[in-house]
């Protein structure tokens, strides 16, 4: 088997896992869709001015493509600049690729983390200012003086459209829009129902302060958990490179001819995919999901 006939092999791989994530990103699509058209069933959401949240105005954005753009460059850096092998230039662009979307995930997650804390945050403030005696556009004013971004953005477009008459509970939908989590539906719909039929403000403020914070600590401890396990593994598949090393120190000539063949390299090739995907479902099945 020729290294050039695991080039196409590679990229077929590549487009593989694409077409796996994109079709795992559809579904998470279509039901945020079907989540947010049960919301808009009610005459007050079927009013909703849709052009007031524009899709420009979400809070993160997803960079799915960029890593695998930065793969194409580094591809063509291994093959024609280093040089090494195609099959070699092409597995390790593979793996590298994928390395780069966990690294997109993860800061991804450290920007759902944050605002999700200065949220919980922000709630603390608007259950001391109502306690003191303020309405709701108080209690909002206080968390957008003292608040941070990003979160002070999001707060402080929906208190500007509150003053400017717009409805409460059309406004919170916009924000559920904006930052499409769980611990925002959780909080926009609880200030729309005690805006509609009343009660204790602060109390469900509070309530909601301790749930949010609750599920901050849960995910944390969940990915504390799984460290060790996630450290291991990586330590194990940094084994094969340092054992790579050790062979070519001892005998470069012999270890030379294993890599020049084509088993040879279909051989490490192999490895190099499989550690890859062996990363991403490592990743897959420790991330915590509630």
């Amino acid at each position: 088997m020729s290294p050039w006939m695991l080039f196409p092999v590679v990229f077929a791989a590549i487009g593989a896992v694409m077409f796996v994530l994109l079709q795992r990103a559809g579904v998470r699509r279509r039901a945020l869709e079907r989540l947010d058209a049960s919301r808009r069933a009610d005459d007050r959401a079927a009013s909703l001015d849709e052009p007031v949240f524009m899709p420009q105005q979400l809070f993160a954005w997803r960079y799915w493509p960029l890593p695998w753009l930065c793969v194409v460059v580094l591809f063509f850096v291994l093959w024609k600049v280093v040089p090494i092998p195609v099959s070699f230039a092409g597995a390790f662009s593979f793996v590298a690729g994928l390395l780069g979307m966990q690294l997109e995930s993860a800061i991804y997650a450290w920007r759902i983390d944050r605002i999700e804390n200065q949220l919980a945050d922000a709630i603390d403030l608007m259950v001391a200012a109502v306690k003191a005696g303020a309405s709701l556009e108080g209690a909002l004013e206080s968390a957008v003086r003292d608040g941070v971004q990003p979160l002070r953005r999001q707060i402080e477009e929906v208190l500007g459209r509150i003053r400017l008459g717009d409805d409460v509970g059309d406004v919170l939908i916009g924000l559920t829009r904006r930052v499409p989590l769980e611990s925002f539906r959780l909080f926009a719909t609880t200030i729309a129902v005690n805006y509609e039929v009343g009660g204790s403000l602060a109390v469900t403020l509070a309530a909601i302060g301790r749930t949010i914070r609750d599920r901050i600590e849960l995910g944390r401890r969940m990915r504390s958990m799984t460290t060790q396990a996630r450290a291991s593994i990586v330590s194990v598949m940094a084994v094969a490179y340092f054992i790579a090393a050790l062979m070519w120190r001892s005998d470069q000539e012999r270890f030379a001819g294993f890599i020049g063949s084509t088993f040879g390299q279909a051989a490490c090739v192999t490895a190099i995919v499989l550690q890859g995907i062996g990363i991403v479902w490592i990743a897959a099945i420790s991330r915590p999901k509630f």
